[in-house]
């Protein structure tokens, strides 16, 4: 297993919604370092790699959502470190703003080098901000994609693809594309990790497909996402080989990251990550054991690891550190 990456991050930022479906099970607490001892140790980190690993890429985030009381300095410090969300901010969790603050905001983004600003829509206005948990949260985001056209900014959407919103889904596209003028849009089916796991029953499949159009059909990369028998049937799994170990900055940590060295830490993610996948059997052992030939919901490779190992933690009482849960220090294999 190869580590290739780093990602350090801190989620000391609020979000302002409260969606079903969140990768970081956000329950209104932030779980991050206040925000200046946390550049401080991400300089210190990003030299420490330059000088000592410098085949390793490496990137600095915050959470939980972009609404930095700094915004602008942070973006600065972001690019000074090279870290890619100096470019790229993903928009979701904003706190509410009108047309002119929009506005303003995208202008900002725009001096200060951000290229590109996505979005989640979960449905249609109404069933989107129920989802979303913020009334005009749909609203917002199409005021914010508009603003940031009209900026120079490039703007995408991901449509989170269950089987309550594939109904919604051309008259979704449609929307975006001419109210928020964004023709870079994708659907996707949402995991199972953080609060993923609530939408289980409604997870999209093959019942749903004659409910998408061919246009949006055609959003769905259809060899990443699969049904469960096709993946179970065919079992050509790619071998996952590369990590990217992330490292989350939190209160009960930050002490003893500070007393060790940055290869002290990558050498206790890897620990972690190696010390988990051991734990399961591999993914066609388990598709062996668990994978259902016929079933029809739609799952990425990753995803069904994942939804498998639950399934064998479950059955033999394993309670073991979850590396795969990002609001800790943990890992990604890919």
């Amino acid at each position: 297993m190869t580590t290739e990456s780093i990602l350090l991050q801190n989620l000391c930022v609020p979000c302002a919604c409260r969606c079903r479906y969140c990768l970081l099970s956000w329950d209104g607490r932030p779980v991050g370092i206040p925000w200046d001892r946390g550049a401080r140790f991400a300089s210190r980190f990003r030299q420490w790699l330059l000088e000592n690993r410098p085949e390793l890429r490496f990137q600095f985030a915050f959470g939980y959502a972009m609404e930095h009381p700094e915004l602008r300095e942070a973006l600065r410090f972001l690019r000074r470190i090279g870290s890619p969300q100096a470019e790229f901010l993903q928009c979701d969790g904003l706190r509410m703003r009108g047309g002119a603050e929009c506005a303003a905001l995208a202008r900002l983004l725009a001096e200060e080098g951000v290229k590109h600003l996505n979005f989640t829509f979960y449905g249609l206005p109404d069933y989107h901000d129920r989802f979303a948990g913020r009334p005009g949260d749909f609203s917002l985001m199409l005021r914010l994609m508009r603003a940031a056209e009209e900026a120079g900014l490039a703007v995408s959407a991901g449509v989170p693809l269950t089987a309550e919103s594939a109904p919604q889904a051309d008259a979704l596209i449609g929307l975006l594309r001419e109210d928020g003028a964004c023709d870079r849009i994708s659907l996707f089916v949402p995991h199972e990790e953080g609060r993923g796991a609530a939408l289980r029953s409604i997870r999209f499949s093959e019942d749903e497909l004659g409910l998408l159009s061919p246009d949006a059909l055609a959003l769905l990369n259809r060899r990443l996402y699969r049904p469960e028998g096709e993946w179970v049937r065919e079992k050509d799994f790619a071998p996952e080989t590369r990590r990217t170990l992330l490292l989350s900055l939190r209160p009960d940590n930050i002490d003893r990251y500070e007393s060790m060295t940055p290869g002290e830490l990558i050498a206790e993610a890897e620990a972690l990550d190696e010390a988990y996948y051991a734990a399961f059997p591999t993914l066609p052992e388990l598709a062996e054991r668990y994978g259902d030939p016929a079933g029809r919901r739609f799952y990425r490779q990753r995803d069904l690891f994942y939804h498998y190992r639950r399934l064998f933690a479950a059955d033999r009482g394993l309670e073991i550190y979850d590396v795969t849960d990002e609001r800790q220090t943990g890992s990604r294999r890919f």
